[in-house]
């Protein structure tokens, strides 16, 4: 089940491709026939958003627990928690000398939010991380599965590109 849970957006992808492909192939009218293909089209859009998302989460075996509240990221551990904006971070970097490894988030004037990435909910910060103006999704789930060491920087904001600036 949880392999199930883990893939779910793939599998569910992959249902309407094959949902598709068969409407494709059964069609009678060109109508029909372009309904099966759109189908075969989302299906594959969602294969390719489920992989990542999928390979993105983590067994929630891990310290803490994550909210996501409207761009407010919280995280409150045995030891340690806070709260960013996403809107304010300024750095997003995987620690990987923690076991396990950990989120680091960070915005100017703020100690740094410290996130292992199995904690419960951690898998909702792949929709946060997604508002990142600029962040390379891809490049993102490649360094999380990759075994590295050292502390691995993921996304730095641009100064005054992205964000509206503040009016005091």
């Amino acid at each position: 089940m949880a392999t199930l849970r883990r893939w779910r957006e793939a599998l569910i992808g992959l249902v309407v491709l094959v949902a598709g492909g068969f409407v494709a192939l059964a069609a009678l009218t060109i109508f029909i026939l372009g309904v099966g293909i759109a189908f075969v089209a989302i299906g594959l859009f969602l294969i390719w958003g489920g992989v990542q998302r999928g390979r993105f989460r983590r067994a929630a075996t891990g310290p803490g627990i994550v909210t996501l509240d409207e761009g407010r990221v919280t995280y409150m551990g045995p030891l340690d928690g806070g709260v960013i904006d996403i809107e304010d971070m300024t750095v997003l970097m995987l620690d990987n000398r923690s076991r396990p490894p950990v989120w680091v988030l960070r915005q100017n004037h703020a100690a740094p939010v410290h996130i292992p990435v199995t904690a419960t909910g951690a898998d909702r910060l792949f929709d946060a991380f997604l508002r990142l103006p600029g962040i390379h999704t891809g490049q993102m789930v490649w360094k999380l599965n990759r075994s590295g060491t050292g502390l691995v920087l993921i996304w730095e904001r641009e100064d005054g590109t992205g964000w509206p600036t503040a009016l005091n």
